[in-house]
């Protein structure tokens, strides 16, 4: 006997149904609107890459994470776990013919074996910014306020949300003053990223077996409490640049944003959500070494990576389970088949002039027409029967208002 297929989607990867994508839709909606106002260009690359280029990045976790497999050719490939990577390759691969600074925006499907938690799947979309070849903050500026942007598109205000900033650099030079060598700053860099993930306890454990002694322990810890960015010119260029482009009521400074991934070389950012509630919403910051440790020529670079789970919850959570489904379009519908063909007649021009129709695919009473019209979500209905068919003339109605206007047919 067969074994059952189960009707689950396969653990921590997502299913879409109708109800899913219209918030699915408003997120997305939201991301193309705020990269094409910032000017940024769209692109796409292929969901599997090679497993070297993915496991390249050292210094996290993403290494055990990986969906990998060999093919039949026996080629080890891998599922992306995020775009970064594969966007240094296709710059890498085209280097020298490319116009810079590039300003690049995708989509991205991506996929990590991990331990789920809220806000957290094994299979996520991430909305990527990228300035490739821009040395100046300026760059920073604008894929953090591109973000801001989006958010607002979606419905929250700076007073849901704010934009945690700090610098590697700035980090790196407060640990130099304190007396901690630079070829530590690394695994400090790594243990203090876990900081809120587990006691300052098992930080310190961790920052003493990465070579530090009990001085510099404390003093690393002294170092996350400061609260001026003054002495980091770069934070202080970012944050009145912020200002000028009206989003700096969404920035913050906070020298604990450390971001784990190895790459970062300067500016870092991470969003969270006001209230506390969730996960980060989106991250990114500098990134100057990343082509070369693929093979490119040295290149500045600036990115972010924007996940649709957390910022989905988060947008239920301010604005009411059923925020995104807006009534849009025209539900038609008929009484008797004889009125079938005037009411395919009537979808079709109003679908030629731009809206969108749902047609009634048998006939129904009205009761039942009008009562999946609303429940469609559709702005306004008509329904044909043998009168309306005879007199070539149907009403209208508004399925918020109630009010009906005459359609000629």
């Amino acid at each position: 006997m067969a074994e059952k297929i189960s009707f689950e989607a396969p653990r921590g990867m997502r299913d879409f149904y109708p109800e899913d994508m219209v918030w699915r839709n408003k997120v997305f909606d939201a991301f193309r609107a705020a990269g094409e106002a910032a000017g940024f260009d769209p692109y796409d690359a292929c969901v599997v890459e090679s497993y070297e280029l993915l496991a390249r990045k050292a210094g996290e976790e993403v290494g055990e994470q990986i969906y990998h497999f060999n093919d039949k050719s026996n080629r080890h490939l891998a599922l992306r776990a995020e775009m970064t990577p594969t966007l240094a390759r296709m710059v890498a691969q085209r280097q020298k013919e490319l116009p810079f600074p590039l300003k690049w925006t995708t989509i991205a499907q991506c996929f990590r074996y991990e331990r789920m938690t809220k806000g957290r799947k094994r299979e996520h979309y991430q909305w990527n910014m990228d300035i490739i070849g821009e040395e100046s903050v300026l760059a920073e500026a604008e894929v953090i306020g591109a973000a801001c942007d989006a958010l607002r598109r979606m419905g929250l205000s700076s007073a849901d949300f704010k934009v945690h900033v700090s610098s590697r650099k700035f980090l790196g030079q407060l640990l130099q003053e304190s007396g901690i060598a630079p070829e530590k700053h690394a695994q400090v860099f790594l243990a203090l990223d876990k900081r809120g993930k587990m006691p300052d306890s098992e930080i310190a454990e961790m920052l003493k077996d990465g070579g530090l002694d009990e001085s510099e322990v404390k003093a690393t810890f002294a170092i996350m409490e400061t609260k001026s960015y003054e002495k980091c010119p770069e934070l202080v260029e970012l944050f009145r640049l912020a200002e000028v482009a009206g989003f700096a009521d969404c920035l913050m400074f906070d020298i604990a944003v450390i971001r784990g991934l190895s790459y970062y070389t300067g500016v870092v950012f991470e969003c969270f959500d006001t209230a506390g509630e969730f996960r980060a919403i989106f991250g990114g910051g500098r990134y100057d070494n990343l082509l070369t440790t693929i093979g490119g020529e040295p290149t500045s670079a600036v990115g972010l990576g924007f996940g649709d789970v957390v910022v989905t919850e988060l947008l239920k959570s301010r604005l009411g389970p059923d925020a995104a489904k807006a009534k849009k379009g025209v539900a038609v519908g008929f009484m008797f088949p004889d009125q079938r063909d005037a009411a395919v007649r009537l979808a079709a021009k109003l679908r030629a002039e731009g809206n969108r129709v749902d047609l009634a695919l048998k006939a129904q009473k009205p009761k039942k027409f009008f009562s999946h019209a609303d429940s469609s979500c559709a702005a306004k209905a008509v329904f044909l029967g043998p009168d309306d068919v005879a007199a070539g003339k149907a009403r209208l109605k508004d399925m918020e208002t109630r009010e009906e206007t005459e359609v000629c047919l």
